[in-house]
């Protein structure tokens, strides 16, 4: 660890990993900001199962968000840190019960502060949820990517593969399997790798990427990470599992999200087919819900770069207003 880190660390006066029952399981969780007054943030990372880029291994690596709030690393049950084989029968609610008591705790650690949860992607999912179902809990959400309705199977996904560059036999069998309402595990993986390489859907070409080379760094040397904690990042327990991602693939959140009561921001890239953005777009304008908006960044994607991850600093700059 480096001393320039290492002096980010000791001026924040809260800095530490701490062990929660969440679901029933023994969880660690990094806590980290240079006040204790200031609002806190939950962080929920996509995958599932990819803790990136806010990890318990991120010690000292952000400090312009950490700032600004107490933020709350958690690598979810199964990975990074809390790496574990995923029972065949896990599901959503199981990872929003554990959501629910991570809130909890940290409601109780902090009762004075206000409570935001930063949902991405497949946390976007989680966020939701939690809103709708103790909105006592929390103050606001702020969601990137925000998990909808037919993950990877909108006719705007299936349309831009049919447009792009891949294969003839792969878009034969995408048009297959979108025609069939094929949505197991292996059809879902073959979707997201198809709108990987051949679209704009996850990384958009033309927004500024930050320097991963360094964040991959920063948690390789992180003082919390052992090595299998790093690699458990992306080679985890969710390796095996089916359960999730094909419950994940089926889940519509449309009634979930009209009725959340609590400020709910969801910020869209423009490209992102993954989570399809005019989808988002469309139904929030519709929904008639004062506490849901939408910001489209140009230039963006599904995987935040430069331009996505300065709209959510943005976002956590306004909760000190």
């Amino acid at each position: 660890m480096n001393k320039q880190r290492k002096a980010i660390i000791e001026a924040n006066k809260i800095s530490t990993v701490e062990e929660f029952m969440l679901g029933g399981r023994s969880q660690k969780v990094l806590i980290e900001g240079k006040s204790d007054d200031l609002p806190v943030v939950i962080t929920l990372h996509g995958g599932p199962g990819t803790p990136v880029p806010f990890c318990v291994g991120a010690r000292g690596l952000f400090p312009e968000f950490t700032d600004k709030c107490i933020l709350v690393s958690w690598d979810q049950y199964g990975c990074g840190i809390n790496n574990a084989k995923l029972p065949d029968d896990i599901s959503v609610n199981d990872f929003a019960e554990m959501t629910l008591d991570l809130i909890k705790h940290i409601r109780n650690r902090f009762p004075d502060n206000e409570v935001w949860l930063l949902g991405m992607s497949w946390g976007s999912v989680l966020s939701a949820l939690a809103a709708k179902s103790r909105p006592d809990l929390i103050d606001g959400v702020i969601a990137y990517g925000q998990v909808l309705y037919q993950l990877m199977q909108s006719t705007e996904t299936i349309d831009a593969l049919m447009k792009s560059k891949a294969p003839e036999k792969l878009k034969a069998e995408i048009k297959s399997a979108a025609e069939n309402g094929k949505n197991d595990k292996k059809t879902i993986m073959k979707l997201s790798g198809a709108v990987r390489k051949y679209t704009s859907g996850y990384n958009n070409p033309d927004e500024p990427q930050p320097n991963m080379g360094k964040i991959i760094r920063g948690i390789m040397t992180s003082p919390d990470y052992k090595f299998k904690d790093f690699k458990a990042m992306a080679v985890n327990g969710y390796a095996k599992n089916t359960s999730l991602i094909t419950e994940l693939s089926e889940i519509d959140l449309r009634d979930t999200l009209k009725s959340v009561s609590v400020p709910y921001h969801i910020i869209q890239g423009e490209t992102d087919i993954v989570t399809c953005t005019s989808s988002i777009v469309s139904f929030v304008e519709k929904a008639g819900n004062p506490h849901l908006t939408c910001k489209v960044i140009s230039r963006s994607a599904h995987i935040p770069g430069i331009n996505g991850m300065q709209a959510v600093f943005e976002e956590i700059c306004g909760l000190n207003k």
